[in-house]
């Protein structure tokens, strides 16, 4: 694994060795493919090129930039107010998501449209599928329960010729299913992901809005976090490990549609909890793998309830050549 750089010359956590963004954002670069990103970029105490990663504008610049530098998308924005996540986390993620089917697989990632996955949660960024069809050929489909951010990543992928027929936005009705209503009778994924909202409340996401923006040197009134976010996207009743359980419960209903289930994790502690679920719901090959995601650490845990037997039949039907 290598060790990325914080953009002020701090070692921050390990990524996945295939994470094209390792080391310093070079600046100079990200500007001459996105201009929109220079006005925010300025020398700090070190003497190195960094942004104000507090600056929501600055953030929402930088993420078009990478985009448009180590993906080729020509497009993107998200309304005011969205989440917009530090890409580098996002595409730990996919690879090592890639690293399990590779297991599964003979060490061979699959690749092309011939393999698809479901992002539970997509949000206004899309970031997730972005990353999946440009980096390994994936098809995905996006589910979310906010209209205005389904439309969002519909647009984004019908102004981008790259992404074009490669991804779907759903919208999800009922807050209360996760698989249910988009996951259509002939649908077949080989994975899905989720990146699950962490708060328990809103009183709980403002406290750690004022953490973070302490651990930044700033002010508590400043308000607002510097990735934002929706209140869908950021808390639900029961936080995280409420909202895993729940997912862990209703994918039993798809263990024939999915060949492998997967979800962030940021809290340790409710590993043991989610584990126990999963026996309960007669999962197999529970996996959870350590990961960063940008300055914390994360876990991501897969699941899957096709025996071992239908887990070959499976691979063979869809990875195999065609």
């Amino acid at each position: 694994m290598v060790k990325a750089q914080h953009p002020e010359g701090k070692q921050t956590a390990r990524f996945h060795p295939d994470n094209p963004h390792q080391g310093r954002y070079d600046f100079d670069r990200l500007c001459q493919v996105c201009q929109e990103l220079s006005p925010y970029v300025s020398v700090n105490r070190f003497g190195s090129q960094t942004i104000d990663f507090h600056d929501a504008d600055a953030v929402k610049a930088l993420n078009k930039a990478l985009l448009m530098q180590c993906y080729g998308i020509s497009f993107w924005d998200i309304p005011a107010g969205y989440l917009c996540p530090p890409i580098p986390g996002r595409a730990d993620y996919i690879h090592h998501l890639s690293d399990l089917l590779a297991t599964d697989n003979g060490g061979i990632v699959p690749k092309g449209r011939k393999i698809t996955g479901l992002d539970i949660g997509v949000g206004a960024n899309g970031i997730y599928p972005i990353i999946g069809c440009r980096t390994f050929g994936w098809q995905f489909v996006g589910t979310d329960i906010d209209p205005i951010a389904v439309n969002t990543v519909n647009l984004m992928v019908q102004t981008n010729p790259t992404l074009r027929g490669q991804i779907e936005c759903r919208l999800q009705t009922d807050s209360r299913n996760i698989f249910r209503q988009v996951i259509k009778p002939a649908d077949r994924f080989d994975f899905t992901l989720c990146n699950p909202p962490f708060h328990s409340s809103p009183q709980a996401a403002e406290a750690g809005n004022r953490r973070k923006l302490r651990n930044l040197g700033k002010p508590a009134s400043s308000a607002k976090l510097n990735f934002g976010g929706q209140s869908n996207e950021l808390w639900c009743d029961g936080g995280e490990l409420a909202f895993l359980k729940r997912m862990i419960t209703q994918s039993r209903e798809y263990s024939q549609q999915c060949y492998l289930f997967s979800a962030l994790v940021s809290k340790h502690e409710n590993i043991i909890q989610l584990k126990r679920v999963l026996k309960n719901s007669g999962a197999r090959r529970v996996r959870v793998v350590n990961m960063s995601q940008g300055m914390k650490v994360s876990r991501l845990l897969s699941w899957t309830f096709l025996p071992e037997a239908e887990q070959l039949y499976w691979r063979e039907l869809h990875w195999g050549d065609k």
